[in-house]
């Protein structure tokens, strides 16, 4: 879900050439979220090998990986920890959406209704560890960096951009924001396209969002910023406060000074605001990352897309070509949005 900032947060439209050359942590369930719900058949159904198991997410790290890598672009991907306790009550809430979607994909296909086919197997998206292990052999075989957060992945993004280990953070979740992360990207893609709930597409652009001119543009400072996270809703109190949306959220932080200012207007809340708050001062990060791009391991990438899940080594090579330069013209692929 990710806390809701947008309609107050400025964003700076930017060109993929510009981050030639600039290291971008990405937060990978994010991306592979995206991935499983996207990659799909026209009636839904992900992607699979000849065994039955889902090969979307590979699908799309590999696509999106060697276009960004092409550019220039030195990715490291980082993985989710454990999630807070205070995140259970939305995990809870996502599993019976999962399950909802599933009762009512399972009544489209008796219907043979392909529209709700694909509309309702969009959210019944599930990340397994089989689905994390190949992903993360594949990111190693590509050459790209790891980095496991104990906690949660955005807290870990932060981190290393206020390290200045990494340049940006990409995510389509503004909570980098209150762990306080210097610049993040949004719509890391070059299809710069986004499906609607409903159909059709929207156009997307690249966009950049700088913590310090978001301070300063709204006039507040990061403790008021996470406090304003909290008012319209994080994934530790999902809805946030009842009745108050982002403009009316943006005064009355301003006009908080303290935690006490914050204590007197959260009096009758029904959670605990100081618990949340301190999840985004002070979540536990990885602090002995290392960041060590290396060549491409094209051997290790077809044993695991071409011989372990039938991937077409033409198309892995085609692929591939944007970094390495395998084939002296790379044919154009379906998957070449990504």
């Amino acid at each position: 879900m990710g806390v809701k900032l947008s309609s107050l947060v400025p964003r700076e439209e930017i060109k993929f050439e510009d981050l030639a050359g600039k290291k971008v942590a990405v937060d990978f369930s994010n991306a592979v979220f995206q991935f499983l719900a996207s990659i799909r058949q026209q009636d839904g159904t992900q992607l699979m090998d000849s065994k039955g198991r889902v090969t979307s997410h590979l699908q799309g790290i590999l696509s999106r990986s060697c276009n960004l890598l092409s550019r220039g672009i030195k990715l490291c991907y980082v993985f989710d920890g454990k999630a807070p306790e205070s995140k259970l009550k939305e995990q809870e809430k996502r599993r019976k959406r999962r399950e909802e979607a599933e009762a009512k994909f399972k009544i489209a296909i008796e219907k043979e209704s392909v529209e709700e086919m694909y509309k309702y197997s969009k959210r019944t998206v599930r990340l397994t560890w089989d689905i994390t292990d190949e992903s993360k052999k594949l990111i190693g075989a590509l050459g790209i960096p790891i980095v496991q957060a104990p906690c949660e992945a955005d807290a870990q993004l932060a981190y290393m951009c206020k390290n200045k280990d990494v340049d940006y953070a990409a995510s389509s979740d503004y909570d980098c924001l209150l762990f306080g992360a210097l610049r993040f990207i949004l719509n890391l893609t070059l299809s710069q396209k986004r499906r609607l709930p409903g159909g059709g597409y929207v156009t997307t652009g690249l966009e950049t969002v700088e913590l310090d001119k978001t301070l300063k543009e709204l006039k507040i400072n990061q403790d008021q910023l996470i406090f304003l996270g909290i008012l319209v809703g994080t994934d530790y109190n999902p809805g946030g406060v009842k009745g108050i949306g982002p403009k009316n959220a943006l005064k009355l932080v301003r006009k908080c000074r303290s935690t006490s200012d914050f204590d007197k207007l959260l009096k009758d809340v029904d959670f605990d605001w100081e618990k949340i708050f301190d999840l985004f001062k002070n979540m536990g990060v990885e602090k002995r990352y290392k960041l060590k791009w290396d060549n491409i391991d094209i051997d290790a990438v077809e044993r695991l897309l071409v011989e372990e899940h039938d991937f077409s080594q033409e198309r892995v090579r085609s692929i591939l070509s944007k970094v390495t330069g395998i084939k002296e013209k790379a044919e154009q692929t379906d998957l070449g949005g990504f």
